[in-house]
């Protein structure tokens, strides 16, 4: 038993290390959004992979917005992030 708590509290104490913060995620969207303008101007992939690389940007824009409006609601409220 004590080494159950043992290891809840050390998971506990792990996982604000392992989240990802908003820069963080942009980031990584960003360098996403890159590698899918580099295949559009290639212009050698199918019509499915296109539409589905499409969809997986504007879900990532949507996302980012949502993120940014979310900080800015925070800001306007005086709320820590």
């Amino acid at each position: 038993m004590l080494k159950r708590i043992i290891a809840a509290l050390a998971l506990s104490l792990a996982m604000p290390v392992m989240a990802e913060n908003d820069t963080v995620k942009d980031v990584k969207d960003a360098s996403k959004d890159a590698v899918d303008t580099a295949k559009d101007k290639l212009g050698t992939d199918s019509g499915m992979d296109k539409a589905k690389r499409h969809a997986d940007r504007k879900a990532r824009q949507a996302k980012r917005k949502v993120r940014h409006t979310k900080n800015q609601v925070k800001d306007d409220l005086g709320v820590k992030k």
